[in-house]
């Protein structure tokens, strides 16, 4: 049986994964699927023919330190995918300026550098916008994500300006849709287009993450979102495994990508029957 690895974490105790239905349709197909974290100390990455990187949920806690273990991985005889050309464009949210000089419609959004307390407070003006959200550029599950208004407390602005302290930080407009309608993710494999859901916060909230309370249902999105998500992946200057697009309607009803999820995005293949034998063949596919 030929033998691959997912790259993931220590524990996903507290996360929602769902590789095993991916794992299970490998195991069909003849693979061996492994479950590794990305933090094993000395691993032999040589011994797997593909290493798939999966659910390393927190490794925005050490970018530096993931990317390297990426690196290591790139020099074995394993393949990486999604690569680390990829990875690198990806892991920084920067890469939403790429999309929107190639046309792509995103969030509108501002960029700041260790951001004072008082620049943070005076956002909504800058964004023409009564709520606004301001998250790292390098950041996975809503960490240490705010979303900001001008009635929120001057000590939270305080806080933040401490907690970004020498770093990039982007400040988008709340975008309303996301709690009244949801936040579209689209799901890819090898660019093609595979199945989505529709993902809302809990009441009070505006993360939409299972993690965070959120809810997640299968859905059929309309055309114009389809197709936005198709030309962002189309963009792209290098092949993906798998991707994902998050997309939601701004005030005006035009769609726009909040997110292009490429490095270890939750693919949701348990809303849609075919999924994981969909995702079972893309990588059984690398290893032709």
């Amino acid at each position: 049986m030929r033998e691959i690895a997912f790259l993931s974490m220590d524990s996903l105790e507290e996360f929602v994964s769902y590789d095993q239905l991916v794992i299970d349709q490998l195991k069909d197909l003849g693979i061996r699927a492994v479950e590794v974290s990305w933090r094993t100390r000395t691993p032999d990455w040589d011994r797997f023919e593909l290493v798939v990187i999966r659910t390393p949920w927190d490794y925005q806690k050490d970018a530096a330190g993931f990317l390297r273990v990426l690196e290591q991985i790139e020099r074995s005889s394993a393949k990486l995918l999604n690569s680390l050309e990829c990875v690198k464009w990806n892991i920084r949210k920067t890469y939403l300026q790429d999309l929107e000089m190639r046309g792509i419609s995103v969030i509108p959004t501002q960029w700041l550098q260790s951001p004072s307390a008082s620049e943070l407070s005076s956002l909504s003006q800058r964004l023409n916008s009564d709520c606004f959200v301001v998250k790292p550029v390098v950041g996975a599950n809503a960490d240490n994500a705010y979303r900001c208004s001008p009635k929120t407390p001057m000590s939270v602005f305080e806080e933040a300006e401490g907690l970004y302290s020498g770093q990039t930080v982007l400040a988008q407009p709340f975008i309303n849709s996301v709690t009244e309608t949801g936040e579209y993710s689209l799901i890819y494999f090898n660019g093609e287009y595979s199945h989505s859901v529709l993902k809302r916060p809990k009441q009070g909230d505006f993360r939409v993450q299972e993690e965070h309370g959120g809810e997640v249902v299968a859905c059929q999105p309309d055309s114009d979102i389809r197709q936005l998500g198709a030309a962002g992946m189309k963009c792209l200057p290098f092949r993906t495994l798998y991707g994902r697009a998050d997309i939601v309607r701004l005030d005006d009803g035009t769609p726009a990508i909040m997110e292009l999820e490429l490095i270890e995005p939750s693919l949701y293949v348990s809303f849609d029957d075919a999924a994981p034998g969909r995702f079972a063949q893309a990588i059984a596919a690398e290893l032709q």
